[in-house]
């Protein structure tokens, strides 16, 4: 859990200081119908830690130990493949504040933390698998390196986008 801890942290660093110098105006700009806005990215991201920290809650409680095969989660780094978010995960529109949502990273940064800190069993998030969208059954462990891969993706995502600023 500590690698967990270390790869979260250091994800969210690059995120944060990838978006912490725009202006508004610059984090709501779209380029193209198709793609999203730098904020939109974010608001993405938010739901998306928002949806998996409630489904490894869903987990720990339901404490199902269910061998599962380990899924080759790495491939969200690839961005040659292109995915559909689940509507679920969508953005809003926005606009959004870049203090706004850096404040709400924040607080579902914690709300994540407190979760994964108050598990006993350490390697019980090995032994739990959960239903993604994506992956089918995945572990507990690797809904957790997802979260940071899938940061990764679109801290690249919103660096490209920056570059067309």
């Amino acid at each position: 859990m500590d690698d967990f801890n270390k790869y979260l942290s250091t994800t969210r660093e690059n995120l944060l200081n990838e978006i912490s110098f725009l202006n508004d105006d610059e984090f709501n700009r779209t380029f193209e119908t198709s793609m999203w806005s730098i904020a939109q990215v974010c608001h993405h991201l938010l739901k998306t830690e928002n949806l998996f920290r409630k489904a490894i809650l869903f987990g720990i409680k339901q404490k199902i130990l269910s061998k599962t095969e380990r899924q080759p989660i790495e491939i969200v780094l690839d961005k040659s493949v292109k995915y559909q978010a689940p509507q679920i995960s969508e953005p809003d529109s926005g606009p959004f504040q870049v203090s706004q949502i850096i404040q709400l990273l924040s607080e579902s940064r914690i709300k994540l933390m407190d979760v994964l800190v108050k598990i006993e069993d350490k390697s019980i998030v090995e032994e739990i698998a959960v239903n993604h969208p994506r992956f089918g059954n995945l572990p507990l462990d690797q809904w957790i390196e997802l979260l940071y891969l899938h940061e990764q993706r679109h801290t690249e995502q919103i660096k490209d986008l920056k570059a067309l600023l």
